[in-house]
């Protein structure tokens, strides 16, 4: 049986009062928008098929039968508060499934509960992207008051057009493939938007931003140390060639032994744009760090990647999680 459900339910309500509003979202889905006040008590009229639907319906909400009972192939429910839920229609009380509704409720604030700020700068959603070829990743952290905070919709556009996106299997990041001409000055940024729900309540993120803004190019390969001290690396393998065309500026610290790389006691800090440096310093200790950027863009860095100099090894070695930083 085919049902006519959020065209009819949108066409026949457009607000429950004059600051409160009722909109769909996704099939089956319909959004409550309430001011962010105390107490809220609103009517959302629900439909369970077309006007020809001749069999006795009954309601349940989440699952549960309703008291008192809810007939009829249309119906008013009262949401209070938070507390919306999953109606369904059915031909008789525990009989056939017909339809369903989910009813969210969304405060019209600026406060975010469900997930993490990253920082003001940033905000709730981190996006970045090893090069300019298109794929890039956007992820976020559930505030720790909403562990099972789920992902209803999420989307990514460019220019109104379709960007392709995979959610993560553990619904805290998604992969996305733009598929832009990478030697195209960008004309249009990227759109990102995602719906979060815990319980009931929907909030929803968005960030717009330039690949170029986002481009982190990765660990530097091949870094390695000879005997004059002279270390030299190759560009990171996920960058794109040719490299004159895609160039990479380095920043390069040497700190002391046991410190991590962003140590605020930098015995050396300096850039270049050659992929070899010689290290002329006293101390018989130290860590060596390099980074990558992007020439042109100068956008955000890259990871360290670090050599630890001893007075019993010269060479290099991987530095501990906690060095990396």
């Amino acid at each position: 049986m085919n049902f006519l459900f959020l065209v009819v339910l949108f066409g026949g309500v457009c607000y429950a009062s004059s600051d409160v509003s009722i909109e769909p979202l996704v099939d089956h889905v319909v959004v409550l928008k309430v001011p962010h006040r105390g107490r809220t008590e609103e009517e959302v009229p629900l439909v369970c098929g077309t006007d020809d639907l001749t069999q006795d319906v009954f309601w349940k909400k989440d699952g549960m039968e309703l008291n008192p009972p809810l007939k009829g192939n249309r119906i008013t429910v009262l949401v209070e508060e938070m507390e919306g839920g999953n109606y369904s229609c059915h031909l008789s009380p525990g009989g056939q499934y017909l339809n369903h509704t989910i009813i969210f409720i969304q405060l019209d604030s600026e406060e975010r509960v469900i997930l993490k700020e990253r920082s003001p700068e940033e905000g709730h959603i981190h996006c970045s992207a090893p090069n300019y070829t298109g794929p890039f990743r956007c992820s976020w952290t559930r505030a720790n008051s909403r562990p099972n905070a789920a992902v209803l919709l999420l989307q990514a556009t460019r220019n109104g057009q379709q960007i392709p996106c995979e959610l993560d299997a553990g619904g805290s990041g998604v992969l996305c493939q733009d598929n832009s001409c990478s030697y195209k000055e960008e004309q249009h940024h990227i759109l990102f938007t995602i719906h979060v729900h815990s319980y009931s309540r929907l909030e929803t993120y968005t960030k717009a931003f330039y690949l170029k803004d986002i481009v982190r190019p990765g660990a530097l390969s091949n870094l390695q140390m000879d005997n004059a001290k002279v270390f030299s690396w190759s560009y990171p393998d996920s960058w794109e060639k040719p490299c004159s065309f895609y160039g990479l500026n380095f920043q390069y610290r040497v700190v002391r032994h046991n410190h991590p790389c962003d140590s605020d006691t930098a015995i050396l800090v300096n850039t270049t744009d050659d992929t070899k440096f010689e290290v002329n310093v006293k101390a018989k200790k130290y860590v060596f760090c390099v980074r990558a950027q992007d020439k042109y863009t100068q956008g955000p860095f890259g990871p360290w990647s670090s050599c630890v100099v001893t007075k019993e090894e010269a060479g290099c070695q991987p530095l501990s999680p906690g060095q990396r930083k």
